[in-house]
């Protein structure tokens, strides 16, 4: 089992017994007895160990220290077989963690060769849709830090609740890793809408689709027949610890391409690819009605809307609270916005300063639809409330819906704040 460092109790890299599980490769090999992608960590593991950890010590450093162990690990297992670089030797290293942990420093003591894992192995960070509700903030801010640091993104459980396909596009991740259901059961309705938004997201993005849960010889050709290109399961061994041979190195995995440093807003990125027109709130109200209403016939959404002030949204409170009874995430951002402005709608107050209460925005992202609604409000008062001048943006390209998406994301605060000791 995986130990974690930072506590009284912790383990050290003699006393610990790493296990892994085996992934396999497609694109290597279809046997798995000559998988080229070598292991990764058992997801129960880290989860067991991460739960444990709370009750001592912050689960800081998870991804950290089973990196860092890997590296150690395999540094050992490899005396006497081989001296070429560990880059050379073991490529991929899956890490699934809690939350907090991602928003932890690495410890002083395992930092240098925490560095190194970095720099030679394949480090891909497993999370999951439901951290993408809880805290979308911190989550989206920590992604940007790994990838920083080389790391690649893996969307854990994709499928176990297909009411949050939505997600995927503001993750953005390099692996999709399809829940073991969707494998395992018979090809439903509910598969079919799975492995399809997986698929489109890969396409769009790049990205390689990874199946759990293969276990037989029908489990194998199942998942080739969805995409995955990876997979992890049982009928590639049960987990263990390392062996003291490596195979050469698999595929190198994709890097997503993200925005990075650029717009701040919505109408911003917007009219950076295209020609805003001007108009007046009269003629607006309608489009936003429109663009809003599309949350009402698609099964998996995400809905962030920019009111300007919490007035505004109050004379939309009731269209709000409907459409959050259909949606995975609806979010209103406005000046005096509450956390909870409408039952089941998050709410982010904006300071005065932020150049978002100028805009005017309606953002609609589903599993295969996007699009939205972007404004700029002139300044001009007008003769009236319904002749207030903007200038706007209607858009139903993915790309650009999606990355003006993320320039919101940030802005919204955790549901709760979740304790390492809880």
């Amino acid at each position: 089992m995986i130990g974690f460092c930072g506590s009284p109790r912790r383990r050290t890299f003699a006393e610990a017994t790493p296990r892994y599980a085996s992934i396999w490769s497609r694109t290597a090999s279809s046997r798995a007895g000559a998988a080229r992608v070598v292991c990764s960590p058992v997801s129960g593991s880290v989860r067991n160990a991460t739960a444990r950890s709370r009750s001592v010590a912050s689960s800081t450093a998870s991804i950290h220290f089973t990196a860092s162990t890997s590296i150690t690990t395999a540094q050992a297992t490899t005396t006497g077989h081989s001296q070429r670089p560990l880059s050379a030797a073991y490529r991929l290293i899956f890490v699934n963690v809690e939350p907090v942990s991602m928003r932890s420093a690495c410890p002083t003591d395992l930092t240098d060769l925490n560095e190194r894992a970095y720099r030679e192995l394949q480090v891909v960070v497993e999370i999951t849709e439901r951290q993408l509700d809880r805290d979308p903030a911190a989550l989206v801010a920590s992604i940007a830090g790994l990838r920083a640091r080389s790391a690649r993104i893996a969307l854990d459980d994709v499928g176990a609740n297909p009411v949050t396909l939505a997600t995927l596009p503001l993750v953005s991740p390099e692996v999709i890793k399809l829940d073991r259901t969707v494998v395992q059961e018979r090809t439903t309705g509910r598969v079919s809408r799975v492995v399809n938004a997986a698929l489109a997201e890969a396409e769009r993005t790049g990205a390689v689709i990874l199946a759990e849960g293969i276990e037989t010889e029908r489990h194998l050709a199942v998942a080739s027949s969805m995409g995955a290109t990876f997979g992890q399961g049982w009928y590639f061994g049960r987990p263990g610890v390392l062996p003291g041979h490596f195979p050469d190195p698999g595929p190198q995995l994709p890097r997503v391409p993200t925005i990075g440093d650029g717009p701040t807003t919505p109408f911003e990125h917007a009219s950076r690819h295209r020609t805003a027109r001007p108009t007046t709130k009269e003629l607006l109200i309608p489009l936003s009605r429109h663009i809003e209403s599309q949350s009402l016939s698609r099964e998996s959404i995400v809905l962030l809307s920019t009111f300007q002030d919490l007035r505004y949204f109050r004379q939309a409170e009731d269209r709000y609270r409907k459409l959050a009874g259909h949606a995975f995430l609806v979010a209103a951002f406005g000046a005096n916005m509450p956390d909870e402005p409408a039952p089941g709608v998050r709410g982010a107050a904006l300071p005065p300063e932020d150049p978002l209460i100028r805009e005017w925005n309606v953002i609609v992202i589903g599993t295969y639809f996007a699009c939205a609604l972007f404004a700029g409000d002139r300044g001009r008062p007008g003769t009236g409330e319904g002749s207030r001048e903007f200038d706007v943006i209607v858009s139903y390209d993915r790309d650009i819906v999606i990355d003006a998406a993320r320039t919101l994301v940030p802005r919204l605060q955790a549901i709760t704040q979740i304790s390492p000791f809880a």
